[in-house]
């Protein structure tokens, strides 16, 4: 019997192949796209599964930790028993796992042996006592790009406990030990810098405290590449020349050492003292340290409008011999130099052509009595009671707005303290200043909310004239005003606000009243923004409704996002977003279609992109993507 056969469909296998080829690399194709979209540009052995790559993923790789060194040479030189080192040691640790950041412990002879340069940076914690052989394998790992975090005296004394002197200190940073602060001072206020890669999201002019008992040091920048972040030098409490006191008390720097960098605190983490936001801006602070030193990014809205460096406010304060207000007339362009005025309400009453004059003038506010604390530590129920506080508030506030025929916005207490019942009452009244002598933590304004109303505290920030004047006898014009412009150049240096508070019984005097002119025209040149309290207002309302956010995609790209919450429009808003590392060819994108994308410039030394925002309308929210080639180093 025949069999038949079946022909049934012929396989082709080439063109199984081929299909399946372009199937792999098209999928190839999609997933490189995917990773450029999310991660930026990249090179294709970044990506591959080399040795490298796959070390780069496993626990014993070295080059993303931070080796913190136990020093047992520096162990050796303590008192038996001692555990200050490994105190340190705990709190570096804690600090660094808060920071996400793994860590080895270290010891002398892991540096001696040169098996610490895989890692991506070192911390020297209050290590005094370092070998030789120690200094120059961490030279040599500086030199050739690694980073170093240190606190203290570092080397100051040899393995053996011998002491070495402050070579290493002035070689490696370019800094000048000054002096160290004696224990028995306690504590010393510390003051940062505003508007540096290092103190970003810290008020500018923040002051922390430090305890005393590691003798903390003042030391001195020399060189140009190394930059002051803070100050020890207290104007509150401490005569001398003002700029050579803060010149001469760094107390924490950051720069560069051949290819590497370098951070250094002079005190030890354990002094750090204060209250739960002392610790939280701290912990931002050394945060943006150990970004800095691993290139990684930070990022903050700048404090005052584009250009300026520091703002003033001039506060003419009406209170015995209240007629010199009128040595002003001839003296200033309050166009141009906006004043706000304050005056007792009772002697306003006196005066009624005189506080109209003002009113035309510029903005006026009431000096009230709200109580008397004789010692400015016990401030507990010493003011007066939230009764007469909100009575007399209103009634001062009402009695000038009245009179003015213009709402009077602003409040002064006469003997500088206030409580939270003066705050109560100016929200119940829609006060929105406060200027106080209060001492602050800040060189710039602080928002405090009651019942849902902001208002604005502006605090004693420099000398007024009832210290150059009365305090100092000074009657010299020429020492009056060199006094001001010292002051004007600390707050430059720390980037804040100038309270230029002047009296009519003292620097309104017309044999001194010259010396304000002058002071404001110091100001203007040495480029600070002269504003009123309201201009103020307006502008820091605007600068803290932006909110910046930012991510590190990758080596080559970081994404940003601006975000207005607020219910109002913002304009004119600079963020400074430090890329931490010189980069160039800089694209800004965003993968959101329609997103405004805002001019921008790369400066300082194409570290940094400075991003100008003409407007945000209310929430709303810009997600950008910035892409760049890195320099090397």
């Amino acid at each position: 019997m025949a069999v038949k056969s079946v022909r049934g469909l012929r396989v082709n296998y080439l063109i199984i192949f081929l299909s399946g080829l372009v199937l792999l690399i098209t999928g190839i194709l999609v997933f490189l796209l995917i990773v450029r979209n999310i991660y930026g540009s990249y090179e294709i052995k970044e990506i591959l599964p080399t040795k490298n790559n796959l070390k780069s993923l496993s626990s014993e790789d070295r080059s993303g930790k931070v080796a913190i060194l136990y020093s047992q040479y520096t162990e050796n030189m303590l008192p038996s028993g001692s555990t200050w080192l490994k105190d340190n040691i705990d709190y570096w640790k804690k600090f660094t796992k808060n920071a996400r950041m793994n860590y080895d412990i270290i010891s002398d002879q892991t540096i001696e042996l040169a098996k610490h340069l895989e890692y991506k940076l070192i911390v020297l914690p209050g290590s005094k006592s370092l070998s030789d052989k120690q200094i120059i394998q961490l030279k040599r790992y500086l030199e050739k790009g690694g980073s170093l975090f240190v606190t203290g005296g570092p080397a100051t004394f040899s393995d053996e406990g011998k002491w070495r002197g402050w070579e290493f200190f002035t070689e490696v940073f370019g800094m000048k030990f000054n002096r160290e602060i004696k224990p028995e001072e306690t504590y010393k206020v510390h003051t940062l810098r505003g508007n540096l890669p290092l103190t970003a999201g810290v008020p500018t002019g923040y002051t922390l405290k430090i305890a005393t008992w590691d003798r903390p040091i003042y030391a001195e920048v020399l060189e140009p590449r190394t930059t002051q972040v803070s100050f020890w030098y207290d104007f509150r409490k401490e005569a001398g020349l003002v700029r050579e006191e803060i010149e001469k008390s760094a107390g924490i720097a950051f720069g560069s050492y051949g290819k590497g960098r370098f951070v250094w605190y002079g005190f030890e983490l354990s002094s750090v003292l204060g209250v739960q936001k002392d610790y939280i801006y701290f912990e931002k602070l050394f945060n943006n340290s150990l970004n800095w030193l691993t290139y990684q990014p930070t990022a903050f809205v700048k404090d005052w409008p584009s250009p300026y460096d520091g703002a003033l406010v001039f506060i003419p304060t009406l209170t015995e011999n209240i007629g010199n207000i009128t040595t002003l007339n001839s003296l200033i362009n309050f166009k141009q130099f906006p004043a706000t005025f304050f005056i007792n309400p009772e002697k306003g009453l006196k005066n009624l052509g005189l506080l109209k004059s003002l009113g035309s003038k510029g903005d006026v506010g009431a000096i009230i009595d709200i109580g008397f604390i004789e010692f400015p530590e016990d401030t507990l129920n010493k003011l007066f009671s939230k009764e007469t506080q909100f009575s007399n508030i209103g009634f001062a506030t009402d009695t000038l707005s009245k009179i003015l025929g213009k709402k009077v916005d602003a409040i002064m207490p006469q003997y500088g303290y206030y409580d939270d019942n003066t705050l109560q009452a100016m929200a119940s009244k829609n006060i929105s200043f406060l200027v106080t002598d209060s001492l602050t933590d800040r060189s710039v304004p602080e928002i405090r909310f009651r019942n849902d109303k902001p208002i604005m505290v502006i605090t004693k920030t420099a000398r007024d004239d009832y210290e150059i004047v009365k305090n100092y006898g000074l009657v010299n014009t020429d020492f009056q005003r060199y006094t001001y412009e010292e002051d004007i150049d600390r707050i430059l240096f720390e980037g804040g606000l100038y309270v230029f508070k002047v009296h009519t019984n003292y620097q309104l005097q017309p044999q001194y009243a010259s010396v304000i002119r002058d002071v404001l025209r110091y100001a203007k040149n040495k480029n600070m923004w002269i504003t009123s309290l309201n201009g103020l207002k307006a502008w820091w309302s605007r600068r803290q409704g932006v909110e910046v956010r930012y991510e590190e995609r990758s080596k080559r790209r970081i994404a940003v996002e601006f975000t207005n919450p607020s219910d109002n429009p913002t304009t004119d808003i600079v963020v400074q977003v430090n890329l931490n590392k010189k980069v160039k060819n800089v694209i800004v994108s965003s993968d959101i279609i329609n997103t405004d994308i805002p001019r921008y410039e790369l400066r300082n030394d194409n570290q940094t992109i400075y991003f100008y925002l003409e407007r945000m309308g209310p929430h709303e929210t810009r997600s950008l993507l910035v892409d760049f080639d890195n320099i090397e180093a």
